[in-house]
């Protein structure tokens, strides 16, 4: 099951370990019918055919009975943006990294506080294993941490 934005923002606190949802800074201009807009942590410019990591300036918290899927905003999608490594673990604590390739037709600039990918919440069912991997409270850009 997804959550709606009513049931994001009731599932919103202060500590993952109790259960709830954490996004800070929330802001009401993110929050969408069915899904969350993080915004960029950081100025970055999206080189043409170039991947570019760039932090979210929301520190998440999820618990462990929420996964989260990440989806461009369609208004970068439409600039030729694909983003990669789209999904959050139950359990997960940290900045994301989010990996943005410019497949347009020139370089896109990406101001700190812009709206630039969705988080949509799903429901995790029967689960009891949470994240507490490499990424683990991440803060800020993180490069792949390879094994």
């Amino acid at each position: 099951m997804i959550l709606s934005g009513t049931e994001i923002r009731r599932r919103l606190g202060e500590n993952s370990q109790n259960g709830d949802l954490v996004l800070r800074p929330y802001s009401d201009a993110g929050q969408q019918p069915a899904s969350y807009d993080l915004r960029a942590g950081e100025d970055a410019v999206l080189l043409q055919g170039k991947c570019t990591l760039v932090p979210t300036l929301e520190w998440v918290e999820l618990p462990g009975d929420l996964a989260g899927t990440l989806r461009c905003r369609s208004s970068f999608g439409r600039k030729g943006v694909l983003l990669g490594a789209g999904f959050v673990d139950p359990g997960f604590r940290g900045q994301l990294t989010l990996c943005l390739t410019n497949c347009g037709a020139g370089d896109i600039p990406i101001r700190k506080n812009d709206r630039i990918v969705q988080m949509i919440f799903h429901e995790v069912l029967g689960g009891g294993t949470v994240y507490n991997g490499r990424y683990q409270d991440s803060n800020g850009v993180v490069e792949a941490r390879l094994s």
